[in-house]
């Protein structure tokens, strides 16, 4: 399996200007072939294209400084282009699970800037990378690579940081599990409870936020193309890269202990796109980034060769006794704790969930239509029944 490692790396003043040249440059090629590709009715393949953006390019005055970077990076984003055409359309056809995908966009300089080198444009020596028509970098080695790289990612983000992306085939590591099976109710305040009963809180992101917020307003009233108004962009940015590497840090520490000390995992399918439509909790749904921790499980999941399981978003794991398998129907959100009606166990609405999302990824759910038979179900609980509800705050 293919993984990627990156790494930070400082370049000097005239590696600085190389780079934005060369990112200059490639995103020129890829505005210049995404707009050819708007003008035909077929797409061109990646050789036409490539001869019209780059070779007869270089040969007018208006594209003639194409030929002072490196091509491989410019071959390498008519490339990438076709992939996200084709992407694009197996997205249209229902081939490409998830989100649909939309048409490829024109890259602005704003953004965060990217190039990249395949093997015969970069290698590796005493610790240093070696990049063609920009010298040698060294970048900060937190650890080593496991296998010779296919390919290397020079990044720029809207911070001005700089990184290196590796592309490397790594093999699976084979490690003995604790447990044999753990299902994930993910929330808000509380990121993650487990059907063991322990707990992850989520990181406290307001203050960052607060800050985030006033520095926007400034910037609103800053006049564009302003030093002032690019210094106030430049630390709102830093600001967003504050809050996504601390969430980055704590998915990934969790994702990983989640993964080694049990066989299988098991998480619940969100449908997160509706449910940011609720405008009091989208942005707190948002932050949490509960789709990137699936997609850490998932891939942690083939590294350790565990089980990685989802089960289906309509399986009501919040109105079903993780004890009996008695439904006592639809709970509201600020119900956080509720004791059955047939069995009389109190259950906390989360821990009971993780339980039942266990229960039914390993098909060992109870049956509930038994637990019926004799107790009436209801629709919706009310504080004054005998379920003893709780509230609480947050999710």
């Amino acid at each position: 399996m293919k993984a990627r490692y990156q790494f930070r790396f400082y370049p000097t003043d005239q590696q600085q200007q190389l780079l934005a040249q060369l990112f200059g440059c490639v995103r020129v090629v890829w505005n210049d072939a995404l707009a050819i590709c708007k003008q035909k009715e077929l797409l061109p393949n990646n050789n036409d294209l490539q001869k019209l953006v780059i070779t007869q390019a270089k040969k007018t005055v208006e594209r003639e400084w194409l030929s002072e970077v490196s091509n491989i990076p410019l071959q390498q984003s008519v490339v990438d282009l076709g992939v996200a055409y084709k992407n694009f359309f197996d997205s249209l056809k229902g081939k490409r699970k998830g989100k649909k995908l939309g048409r490829p966009k024109f890259k602005k300089k704003t953004n965060q800037q990217s190039a990249r080198f395949r093997i015969g444009g970069f290698s590796i020596k005493d610790g240093q990378v070696y990049l063609a028509k920009i010298g040698n970098v060294k970048p900060i080695w937190s650890r080593e690579l496991p296998s010779s790289p296919t390919s290397v990612t020079v990044i720029k983000d809207c911070e001005d940081r700089y990184f290196l992306s590796f592309v490397v085939e790594v093999q699976p590591v084979h490690i003995d599990a604790k447990n044999q099976s753990i299902g994930i109710d993910l929330g808000i305040k509380t990121f993650a409870v487990m059907s063991n009963g322990e707990k992850a809180e989520s990181p406290n992101y307001s203050k960052l936020d607060r800050k985030i917020r006033k520095l926007q307003i400034h910037l609103a009233r800053q006049p564009k193309d302003s030093k002032r108004r690019n210094k106030t962009r430049i630390q709102i940015a830093k600001l967003h890269n504050q809050i996504a590497d601390t969430r980055k840090d704590f998915l990934h520490k969790l994702a990983t202990i989640v993964v080694s000390e049990n066989q299988a995992i098991i998480l619940e399918d969100l449908n997160v796109s509706g449910m940011v439509k609720n405008r009091k909790l989208s942005f707190a749904i948002s932050l949490q980034g509960w789709r990137e921790f699936r997609t850490l499980c998932e891939a942690k999941s083939q590294k350790f060769g565990r089980v990685f399981h989802v089960i289906s978003r309509w399986e009501p794991t919040s109105q079903v006794c993780s004890e009996c398998g008695y439904k006592w129907g639809k709970l509201d959100l600020k119900v956080r704790s509720v004791q059955c009606l047939n069995c009389g166990t109190e259950h906390d609405r989360d821990g009971n969930a993780a339980k039942n999302i266990n229960k039914v990824g390993m098909g060992n759910r109870h049956d509930s239509k038994w637990t019926q038979r004799n107790c009436q179900t209801t629709l919706v609980a009310e504080s004054i029944e005998a379920s003893r509800i709780t509230e609480a705050s947050a999710l």
